[in-house]
């Protein structure tokens, strides 16, 4: 999400007040089962994909209902959910944030931001976002859908904007903004077993839930999981809808 320095200069910046790698974790509740490489086809996706999802999905609130019931306390922001199509499958286009951002510094997190005035629409806000972080440009990208909307415990209402990207891209990495661009494959993703479920306790004597997926050297947890952890389910649902069908 973008962090422009232009942005909110006086603010303070954001600390975790935990560990997140550290805290314990167990196996999330597996409902659907693993999607199989060989339905994770272009067809399948974008079948699935290409409409807006207003469905609840069974995430951890993130200790955010205030903004559920007030959302004009909830920042508005966007992020693209960039699934590249590549010869050997798809992959989950992520950034790694710079250590020096008031908002989930060094975090993994979708390119995106906070939606601006002149943005007509969520969409628009994470193409721009996008081409802004990482130079992917809009022409190499076709918009399927959205998730339905993840409200932060940071206050931001995200709206994750799914769509297919061609891999005919370069790109151009905003050095304020993002450290790394790397891509995940999705059969990794839609695999169950690669999420970890966690529970923090915090000092004010409150606990927080959270997904976690570590991949290689990434630590990939907070919203970013959780809306990875959406877009499984919802493929994972199609495609169990579609054997008892």
């Amino acid at each position: 999400m973008s962090d422009k320095p232009t942005t909110k200069p006086n603010r303070q910046r954001a600390r975790l007040i935990f560990n997140p790698e550290s805290q314990p974790w167990s196996p999330p509740v597996d409902r659907f089962g693993t999607v199989p490489d060989e339905a994770l086809h272009p067809e399948f996706i974008r079948t699935v994909l290409g409409r807006s999802i207003n469905d609840k999905l069974d995430l951890p609130d993130e200790f955010a209902s205030r903004y559920r019931t007030v959302n004009s306390e909830a920042i508005e922001a966007a992020v693209l959910v960039p699934l590249v199509m590549r010869e050997s499958g798809f992959t989950v286009l992520l950034t790694q944030r710079t250590d020096h951002l008031h908002d989930h510094a060094g975090q993994v997190s979708f390119p995106g931001g906070r939606v601006e005035h002149t943005d007509e629409s969520p969409v628009a806000t994470a193409l721009r976002e996008t081409y802004e972080e990482t130079g992917l440009a809009p022409d190499h990208v076709d918009v399927l859908g959205s998730l339905p909307r993840y409200y932060t415990g940071t206050g931001f209402a995200i709206t994750p904007v799914t769509a297919f990207v061609r891999p005919t891209f370069t790109l151009a990495p905003d050095e304020f903004e993002v450290a790394e661009v790397f891509e995940v494959p999705l059969p990794f993703l839609t695999d169950s077993s690669n999420y970890r479920l966690h529970r923090a306790h915090l000092p004010d004597g409150s606990a927080r839930e959270y997904y976690s997926i570590p991949f290689e050297k990434y630590f990939i947890w907070g919203a970013t999981a959780a809306m990875l952890r959406g877009l499984y389910q919802v493929l994972a649902e199609a495609f169990s809808s579609s054997k008892r069908s």
